[in-house]
């Protein structure tokens, strides 16, 4: 599979997620956003994702990464609105399963979100509000900043961020422009 991207699909989050967000909440997983989470955080972050997949698409949304055609949960991956130095625009971010990565899985997983938050940036109460959509992967995260590259972000430089809230961390900030088609994931 070296040479080729996988194909993946995004099912929107639903309660039945809730064991793939525990999954992903290892020491391993998250040594680049302040290490795994409190159950009580799992809980409400599970909450989050799930009343934002029920809301109207414009507002962002959370995925659970199918890779297929084996039709394997491989990862979470979203998009959801964020001011950033005065804009607003939408923030993606994903996690793939320790036996999925290095598959390309994030990358297709990545260029999927896109496309889905190009159409709620342009149609329905996301239109014209969201421009851009950013990235912001720890600087020292070499596989995440990979990602962005290969999906076609563009890199704007290493930004102060804080993350979980109170954390700071140094961050690449990395940009898509959904308006334009001349940009392609």
């Amino acid at each position: 599979m070296e040479n080729e991207t996988p194909r993946v699909r995004l099912d929107p989050w639903s309660d039945e997620d809730a064991g793939l967000l525990r999954a992903l909440n290892t020491p391993e997983l998250t040594a680049h956003l302040g290490g795994p989470e409190t159950e009580e955080q799992i809980v409400l972050r599970h909450l989050r994702y799930v009343e934002m997949s029920a809301a109207h698409p414009g507002a962002g949304r959370m995925f659970r990464i199918v890779l297929l055609p084996e039709e394997t949960v491989a990862g979470s991956i979203g998009f959801w609105g964020q001011t950033w130095d005065g804009e607003q625009v939408y923030e993606t971010g994903w996690a793939v399963l320790s036996g999925f990565q290095g598959r390309g899985v994030a990358t297709a997983a990545t260029r999927a979100v896109i496309a889905k938050a190009r159409t709620a940036a342009t149609q329905g109460l996301g239109a014209g509000l969201r421009r851009h959509l950013h990235a912001f992967p720890s600087a020292g995260n070499a596989a995440s900043n990979a990602v962005c590259r290969k999906a076609g972000f563009e890199p704007r430089g290493e930004r102060d961020f804080e993350y979980p809230a109170g954390r700071p961390m140094r961050c690449n900030d990395w940009r898509f422009d959904l308006g334009d088609p001349a940009q392609r994931s």
